[in-house]
């Protein structure tokens, strides 16, 4: 028994010597870590830069053909990459409905243009005739008399006004 407990005492105190070896290497490490930053300067002049160089070409060299072979499929080739939106049957109807709304949009928005064209031609003559009314100044006041009255001369239409006629919807 004597030299069993002198063993176990033997590895007792091994066990207990490698723990707090261990112990103070990871506290004096943890600390040199905290408070250090790492220096990326350190060793710079042992770098290649021939290597960095060429590392950098073949990236970019990579990255021009992924970019070309991609330019040449989506122009030549779509359908392989672009998923076929007709078999999306929520989506193909969202886009249907959507070109529908703006095709009566349009018509609406003909229609309109159709009934303010109107309105503009009396707006125009109504600042015509007071434009007229305005040259001849108060002191040509017309007597009213038996005569009908003057007609106005037509007014020029202003540039920049375009009216956008509705197509035959067929």
């Amino acid at each position: 028994m004597a030299p069993k407990l002198s063993v176990l005492l033997l590895i007792l105190s091994v066990v207990t010597v490698t723990v707090l070896a261990q112990r103070r290497r990871t506290s004096s490490s943890t600390t040199t870590t905290n408070t250090d930053e790492w220096n990326y300067r350190d060793g710079s002049e042992k770098v290649n830069m021939r290597g960095v160089a060429n590392l950098t070409q073949v990236l970019d060299n990579w990255r021009f053909d992924i970019l070309s072979q991609m330019k040449g499929l989506l122009q030549n080739d779509h359908q392989s990459l672009l998923p076929d939106y007709a078999r999306i049957q929520p989506l193909s109807e969202a886009l249907d409905d959507l070109y529908k709304e703006f095709n009566a949009l349009k018509a609406h928005l003909g229609d309109l243009t159709d009934k303010f064209s109107a309105i503009e031609t009396f707006i125009d003559e109504v600042k015509a005739n007071r434009a007229n009314n305005a040259n001849a100044g108060p002191a040509s006041i017309p007597d009213p008399g038996p005569g009908p009255d003057p007609v106005p001369a037509p007014v020029p239409r202003q540039a920049g006004r375009r009216v956008l006629r509705k197509k035959a919807s067929s």
